[in-house]
């Protein structure tokens, strides 16, 4: 915000205070007078008008919370500067924020969203820094993950900064970014409510959240019933069962409270599975976890029905780990251990087979089980994962070493590669002839 206009000389605000921008008494009385001057000059025109009017409808301007408390800094940060005689920085870190939310921020600080930018080393960061190219990676995978932000007497590095990634790495050596999700500089709750937010990270081949939310029966309640008050989402509380029942977001399944739960800002803080990786594990203390986010369920749902949902996501989870994950991993440390492929990553075909294979389809399979997305479990899901595991993966690692994936077809799983039993067969003629009378 304020970077925009360090060049202008101090006369100029003189003269503004003097005659121009919003009279003082448009700003609330408690706002204190360093940020009754930013707001002088920043509601001219080009100068960050509408930021002023963002402001102006939050809940900050009405609790006196204005543009100097937040940007101020300590001449010795990395990224401050000098402006209109005040020492500022133009990024506000989640050390910032925790002056006044001291619990979200400690809440935040336990996340996987605070070390999102620990992806870097990763096989997503060497695609996208080195073989798709540093800028993509920048404008790409920086802007959800986070960058490590760097800075020189005030002046931030363009490589690292605009950055809102949720697990931006802050001159002040904070990680996070509360605008990640608030957007500035309305700071709103009820956006933070609402799934669009998360959307812009968790969604695309590889982790479509936002996908399987708008294709399930969560999604597809909260698009019909969003417009209306039942939502509630300014609520100081928005306590599900008690402050509204319509339809669930992200947050009320992930962060909002219930009755027996307060809201948390660790989004983690409830999921039981890891379903990142090639094998998915369970967390720590993971029945903690299911337990919490069972409570959360049983505010909608009977308990039989969420029982019996985690019945089945386990069993789709354990499907995947089982029939593809564990036997396609050890034929590819097989490779790697013999050196039948390279050290360096997708250098042979076969390497972006099994990536797309796990970080993708894979994934798309297990997500779309975990919140109930059909399409994303099945034909976005399992399907692609059967498909190329037996037209592309097996043939390839055969090429690679003949016999290699013999094990693995012979085994229960995959039985049926080597042709149905009568048995299956008649039951699969008799199911066509009651179906179709042929």
């Amino acid at each position: 915000m304020i970077s925009m206009i360090r060049e202008i000389p101090p006369l100029f605000c003189v003269l503004m205070l003097a005659g121009g921008g919003v009279t003082l008494s448009e700003a609330q009385e408690s706002v204190s007078k360093e940020s009754q001057a930013c707001i002088q000059c920043h509601s001219r025109e080009n100068l960050g008008k509408g930021i002023v009017e963002q402001w102006k409808a939050s809940k900050h301007y009405k609790n006196g919370v204005g543009c100097y408390e937040c940007h101020q800094a300590d001449p010795k940060d990395a990224d401050a500067f000098q402006h209109m005689g005040k020492t500022i920085s133009t990024i506000v870190s989640p050390q910032d924020c925790k002056t006044c939310h001291e619990e979200e921020a400690k809440q935040f600080e336990s996340s996987r969203h605070s070390r999102a930018a620990e992806f870097i080393g990763s096989l997503d960061n060497v695609l996208g820094e080195i073989i798709e190219g540093a800028p993509a990676a920048i404008s790409g995978c920086k802007q959800c993950h986070g960058s490590t932000v760097t800075a020189v007497k005030g002046k931030l590095d363009p490589a690292s900064w605009p950055n809102t990634g949720i697990g931006r790495v802050n001159p002040d050596g904070s990680r996070g970014s509360c605008s990640a999700c608030h957007s500035r500089h309305t700071f709103s709750k009820a956006q933070a409510r609402q799934p669009e937010p998360c959307g812009k990270c968790h969604m695309g081949p590889d982790h479509p959240q936002i996908e399987i939310y708008n294709e399930s029966k969560h999604g597809i309640k909260f698009a019909t019933l969003q417009d209306l008050k039942e939502m509630n989402l300014e609520s100081d509380t928005w306590v599900v069962g008690k402050d509204y029942s319509a339809a669930p977001t992200c947050a009320t399944c992930h962060m909002s409270a219930t009755p027996s739960q307060k809201a948390t800002h660790d989004v983690g803080g409830r999921i039981s599975w890891t379903l990142r990786p090639v094998i998915s594990i369970k967390q720590e203390n993971w029945e903690k976890k299911r337990s919490a986010m069972k409570d959360t369920c049983n505010q909608c749902h009977a308990k039989e029905s969420t029982e019996n949902f985690y019945v089945q996501f386990d069993e789709a989870v354990n499907l995947w780990n089982e029939k593809f994950a564990k036997p396609a991993k050890k034929i590819m440390d097989h490779f790697w251990d013999t050196g039948k492929l390279t050290k360096a990553p997708f250098d042979e075909k076969i390497e972006w087979t099994y990536y797309e294979l796990w970080h993708h389809e894979g994934r798309r399979a297990r997500h779309g089980a975990s919140m109930q997305g059909p399409d994303f479990t099945q034909w976005h899901g399992f399907y692609e994962v059967a498909k190329h595991f037996y037209t592309d993966f097996i043939p390839q690692c055969e090429e690679i070493e003949k016999g290699v994936t013999k094990e693995t077809l012979t085994s229960d799983y995959h039985q049926w590669t080597q042709g149905m039993t009568e048995e299956q067969k008649k039951k699969i003629l008799d199911f066509y002839k009651q179906r179709y009378g042929q």
